[in-house]
């Protein structure tokens, strides 16, 4: 995983080699973290007697970097905007994960590139980095959906869940106010692009980083995340895990979804109806044998599934607004595709893509027959309705497109 917005944030200029490595933010023919006099990707292979780099871009390209003794390394901080604070490393220093800007005049097919110098984000820098932003946003972020634009003042409703209940909070968002949004078919916060008012929409999901006021009813933000999300749930009809794909039937509509699962999309496991107590209790997921699945990792860098994170702690809690079940699906233990079967109904989050047949997961739960049953349950029990479809609770009772850091 990369920092967070590191392709926007970063700019550094190297004044001996006369190039600079900055963002782009619109949306190129070609790989963005490929330009001329650059290639900016993390670390897969070090061939220390070839002394050669291979680099795997975000949007999964692979670039041999050359390197020489005339190759110059340099280490710089995560959110660093220039070289004034960057230390001096040497070829043996480098780690796979690493963040790397390779500086030099890239191939024309893009496959290579000779570097000048190397600029350096290491992998345990970017993880430190990561573990403080993601502590601040689930200490002052709040998530939402968004039910409400005021176009004229720049005000957006949303519709949040808190420990009382839903609650409706008014942010503004004045031009000193970052704003970010996921481009169909992305899977990672850090994917977020630059964005404008204009462009979100009533019913998008919303993470936001700033301070309430005293009542509660306002929000001050520093930075908005947003995004048009789809939540399906479905019955798994056949599953290649070495392609990645998933097919399945949605239970609301009948018709068959291809979900594909990369590599940064967060899976976990939801306990069976008899495993319950022990969430049920606060003792969390695990309690009582809840299932990791084996090959469960811990996607420590990963979105997660769940809400903001805030008002206690782990497990089913109750309040004014019943269970707070988006703590509970962010603590679920994490698993591998190859713990997903033929036969499991899974509950996938996923960005609006192109094509409404096939949808790239940004989340997956599987066992999720449990947790249908609870959401429809409640939506009947709230609403009256007698024979509740297993997938009615979906909208209400799950937000888990936007991540965190």
């Amino acid at each position: 995983m990369k920092a967070f917005f590191f392709a926007v944030a970063l700019v550094v200029v190297i004044g001996s080699a006369g190039f600079s490595i900055y963002a782009q933010t619109g949306t190129p023919a070609s790989d963005e973290n490929i330009t001329p006099n650059r290639a900016v990707g993390e670390v897969k292979v070090i061939d220390a007697p070839a002394k050669q780099l291979i680099l795997k871009t975000d949007a999964g390209s692979l670039v041999t970097v050359v390197l020489s003794d005339a190759t110059t390394y340099m280490r710089v901080a995560p959110g660093e905007k220039s070289l004034a604070n960057a230390t001096k490393l040497t070829f043996a220093d480098l780690a796979e994960g690493d963040r790397v800007a390779a500086m030099g005049k890239v191939a024309d097919d893009h496959k290579s590139v000779p570097a000048k110098a190397v600029i350096v984000m290491t992998k345990a820098d970017i993880a430190k980095k990561q573990e403080l932003e993601r502590a601040e946003w689930k200490k002052r972020g709040v998530l939402g959906i968004i039910t409400a634009l005021k176009p004229e003042t720049k005000e957006i409703t949303i519709s949040s869940r808190t420990a009382a209940g839903p609650q409706s909070l008014t942010i503004p968002v004045s031009d000193k106010v970052e704003m970010r949004r996921y481009a169909p078919d992305s899977i990672k916060f850090a994917d977020a692009r630059d964005a404008k008012f204009d462009e979100l929409k009533v019913g998008d999901q919303l993470r936001a980083l700033g301070e309430r006021n005293a009542d509660g009813s306002n929000f001050a933000a520093e930075k908005v995340v947003t995004g048009s999300f789809k939540t399906v749930a479905g019955v798994i009809t056949s599953l290649d895990a070495a392609a990645g794909e998933v097919k399945i039937n949605d239970l609301q509509t009948k018709q068959p979804l291809t979900i594909v699962v990369k590599q940064d999309a967060v899976l976990r496991k939801f306990p069976a109806a008899g495993e319950m107590g022990g969430m049920m209790m606060g003792r969390g997921p695990g309690a009582g044998g809840a299932p990791g699945g084996a090959g469960a990792t811990p996607n420590a860098g990963q979105p997660a599934a769940g809400g903001q994170g805030a008002g206690g702690g782990p497990g089913m809690r109750r309040g004014g607004g019943g269970m707070n079940i988006q703590d509970m699906l962010e603590r679920l233990p994490t698993i591998a595709l190859a713990d997903v079967k033929v036969g499991d109904t899974i509950i996938v989050s996923s960005t609006k893509g192109a094509d409404p047949a096939r949808l790239t997961a940004i989340s997956l739960i599987s066992g999720a027959d449990t947790l249908l049953n609870m959401l429809a349950a409640r939506q009947q029990q709230a609403g009256g309705q007698s024979a509740p479809n297993p997938s009615a609770g979906l909208g209400s009772g799950i937000q888990f497109g936007i991540g965190l850091p």
